[in-house]
């Protein structure tokens, strides 16, 4: 496995329908780096949002779907989404305010 730092470990955050109604129970959803497992999404979480303190790491890989151009057969790129839940004490993140 790669030398993943804290920093490379969260891509981008989901802005969905579904994981916007999951912030008002502190449930926040980000795609990940492939090879992250949940002790370093639980470590770039805390140290990349100041006051967040995880309780709980959900991870899930989703494949790539499969794409036709004529009779060209491929492959979408797969990820990986990562589900964090925080601590009721903790501080919400900010990078969804206000969406």
């Amino acid at each position: 496995m790669a030398d993943v730092k804290y920093y490379d470990v969260i891509l981008k955050p989901v802005v969905t329908e579904k994981s916007m109604t999951g912030m008002g129970e502190k449930k926040y959803t980000f795609f990940v780096h492939p090879e992250a497992n949940k002790t370093q999404i639980k470590e770039a979480v805390e140290k990349m949002f100041e006051g967040a303190k995880v309780k709980k790491v959900n991870t899930m890989n989703i494949g790539g779907k499969n794409k036709r151009r004529g009779m060209v057969v491929g492959k979408t790129a797969k990820a990986k989404k990562a589900m964090v839940w925080l601590t009721d004490d903790s501080k919400d993140i900010e990078i969804f305010t206000g969406l």
